[in-house]
């Protein structure tokens, strides 16, 4: 039967500068091996499925699938189906805000003008890197652990390890291996001078099925987890401004700003490149 369908660039002001997700709407019915199949031919880091909420307290629910497996949250998977849902005519119960439910549970998000936003979900794991930890991080990244300021959990779903370093021109130095035995998520963070136009440069690197070191251009979910961890440090205030995707030919945005509550959020662009239907 035909579903509507999207591509959606996210993080990005510019189109195709961003990091694409597919969103598949009119999901309900389809099957999980099903959903990991279109996700595969899809052949990009997430494909989405929207389907009707479990709870009257969420919008829609959105299940987040890579090439390998299901994820209970992702960052730029979840501006970008909001984008899709919005743009298919999906409108909020409660007015300026739209709750999303997913495998992290409800996730609120907010339109602010061009750009929405989303609050970033507690940890579930956090704390200092064993020093075997560290070490394997090293190797990956190629460098010395001793150049790590410092090194964490920084764990909201897809499982990333947080180093920072000390500079953005360190960050951008990096040449990591090119594959790994066993799962890595490491999400590399350093900062600009004072003065600069961007607060951070991020990169993210994660193992994919076959164990190949990947690099993801522009990450919600690892932009959220370092937030909160460097406001937590005293090492970044907000708002910020910060930069992903420039080793690999992008031009990731990602808007940090807290409210009163405390509550981190992560804002970026989000644009629908494609409109259409598939067949399923």
């Amino acid at each position: 039967m035909p579903r509507r369908f999207r591509l959606v660039d996210v993080f990005s002001e510019t189109p195709f500068l961003g990091n694409p997700v597919a969103v598949v709407l009119d999901a309900d019915g389809l099957a999980t091996d099903e959903m990991q199949r279109i996700t595969r031919w899809m052949n990009l880091s997430e494909t989405t499925f929207l389907l009707p909420p479990t709870t009257p307290d969420a919008d829609y629910r959105v299940r987040i699938f890579t090439l390998e497996r299901e994820m209970p949250f992702a960052g730029h998977p979840t501006l970008g189906s909001c984008q899709a849902w919005l743009s298919a005519g999906g409108l909020p119960a409660r007015a300026g805000k739209i709750v999303q439910e997913c495998g992290a549970g409800l996730i609120p998000i907010r339109s602010d003008g061009e750009r929405l936003a989303f609050a970033a979900p507690p940890l579930i794991r956090d704390g200092a890197l064993a020093d075997e930890k560290k070490d394997e991080i090293a190797r990956a990244l190629r460098i010395d652990p001793d150049r790590f300021v410092d090194a964490a959990w920084i764990d909201n779903g897809p499982g990333w390890a947080g180093v920072l370093l000390a500079s953005a021109e360190s960050v951008l130095a990096l040449e990591p291996i090119s594959s790994h035995p066993t799962r890595l998520e490491i999400g590399v963070v350093g900062p600009y001078p004072a003065g600069s136009e961007m607060a951070f440069e991020l990169r993210a690197f994660f193992s994919d099925q076959h164990g190949t070191l990947r690099e993801d251009p522009v990450t919600g979910s690892l932009n959220a987890s370092v937030a909160q961890w460097l406001l937590a440090s005293g090492r970044a205030t907000a708002p910020y401004v910060a930069s992903q995707g420039t080793a690999v030919g992008r031009e990731g945005r990602i808007f940090i700003h807290t409210d009163d509550a405390n509550t981190v959020w992560v804002g970026g662009n989000a644009i629908t490149i494609v409109e259409g239907q598939i067949d399923i």
